[in-house]
């Protein structure tokens, strides 16, 4: 498959006559990813003589399928968007400048009107904006015969018929079945006696990492979504959780390297302005963190000149602080959003990093005093020992307990990233390492 998709883009990149025939013989996912690469006015061309566009379309990026639609009519970009599910349809309306929403308002299926009135309301990463109303229901008193035959007539071109929520005239949740269930229970049977009472569900106001985590650990297809009654309202399916999962995981890398999220754009399209604005608040913010630095050597400028030689081993101390530091914190960010520990469990892992710190700083020691006794004396070697030891024991202790601090604060734990953690580390390590010098070499 791999070597077919190679075949359609050098056909694609050569403008060969058949290269539209061959895309069409790929996979959906493949087409959108063969389009995704093209340029925007090549793009458009090809999406126009496809067999199948809207199910391509979905695939696609949301500023690329913004690019494709700008170029629609408004009835056709209406076909477009009454032909897409739910979450896809509310995610692209929502982007649509605000005069084609209010032109659109007019046009739209009955349907489509009626996810807009559901699901548009929702703030953006609750589950309410991230779930989908293509899903089906079944009253539970229905026989295992009977709820055959209504699959039969209500299924249509619905994707989630794997699972069926079974609700009551308010549409309040009260169980599930899997199409599995019905056809091996008895015909008899009704859907009441078979179906799971004790489902798993989340709230629209929940949050959808949370959900996306609720998904993965129950190993779940879908989770009912439903309100503050319990009515159900929509479903959250697996493949839509791991977009959020990916989409945050890139967030979190981008906020460790001390980058502003670049939302819907990838590095290859993000434009250059908005890449230098993402760029600049942390870069100038730590500029003036780094004078810590600064003003901890200003402090001891004395020793310095009195024995220049700790001059020497200044980066090497100041960056084995920063890089233990960066690694305490990518754990504890790591271990925060999978919810492996909470705010509760900062003093029993205080300790637990302190042991490991004290280890690696006194290994970190010995090596840095060797070069301390060559480069030096004998106390030049200590105040090495002595200012490793501290600085990593320190580092990691700031490195750990960032991310808890800013989750306690409500804020983001990956805003602890590597180069905030590394400055802060840097300024103290500095502090720690003259402050020691002073006080053995005087």
């Amino acid at each position: 498959m791999d070597q077919q998709v190679e075949q359609v883009r050098e056909l694609l990149k050569l403008h060969q006559t058949g290269a539209d025939q061959q895309l069409a013989q790929l996979n959906i996912a493949d087409q959108a990813r063969l389009l995704a690469e093209l340029k925007p006015a090549e793009r458009q061309h090809r999406f126009e003589q496809l067999q199948r566009p809207v199910e391509v379309f979905e695939y696609l990026p949301l500023h690329q399928q913004l690019q494709l639609t700008a170029s629609l009519s408004l009835e056709e970009l209406v076909t477009l968007l009454d032909a897409m599910h739910s979450d896809d349809f509310i995610d692209l309306y929502k982007q649509l400048p605000l005069s084609v929403q209010q032109q659109l308002l007019g046009k739209l299926s009955a349907q489509s009107c009626q996810v807009l009135k559901v699901l548009h309301a929702y703030p953006e990463e609750t589950a309410g904006a991230l779930m989908s109303s293509d899903y089906l229901t079944l009253p539970p008193e229905l026989s295992m015969n009977e709820a055959i035959e209504t699959l039969r007539d209500i299924a249509g071109n619905h994707d989630t018929l794997y699972l069926i929520y079974i609700v009551d005239v308010q549409q309040h949740l009260l169980g599930v079945i899997s199409l599995r269930q019905i056809i091996q229970a008895l015909p008899t049977a009704t859907i009441a006696e078979v179906m799971t009472k004790e489902v798993i569900y989340g709230t629209v106001d929940e949050d959808q990492e949370k959900i996306a985590r609720t998904l993965a650990y129950y190993d779940f297809i879908a989770l009912p979504i439903v309100d503050t009654s319990k009515k159900l309202v929509g479903i959250v399916t697996y493949d839509d959780a791991m977009d959020i999962a990916e989409a945050e995981s890139t967030e979190d890398f981008q906020k460790a390297g001390a980058v502003s999220p670049l939302d819907q754009h990838s590095i290859k399209t993000v434009p250059i302005l908005s890449l230098y604005k993402k760029r600049v608040f942390w870069l100038v913010l730590l500029v003036f963190g780094s004078l810590l630095s600064s003003f901890g050597i200003a402090k001891y400028e004395d020793i310095i000149a009195e024995h220049i030689v700790l001059v020497f081993f200044l980066p090497l101390l100041v960056g084995s602080g920063g890089n233990a530091g960066s690694q305490s914190a990518t754990l504890m960010v790591r271990a925060l959003a999978t919810g492996d520990v909470q705010f509760s469990d900062w003093f029993r892992l205080v300790g637990r990093e302190s042991l490991v710190a004290l280890c690696l700083g006194l290994t970190m020691a010995c090596a840095v005093s060797i070069l301390g006794y060559i480069r030096g004396d004998l106390m030049v070697a200590v105040v090495l020992a002595i200012s490793m030891t501290g600085i990593v024991l320190l580092g990691c202790l700031i490195g750990m307990s960032l991310p808890f601090i800013l989750n306690k604060l409500k804020l983001d734990p990956a805003s602890a990233s590597a180069p905030l953690v590394t400055s802060i580390c840097d300024a103290s390590g500095v502090v720690v390492y003259l402050f020691v010098a002073s006080r053995l070499l005087f």
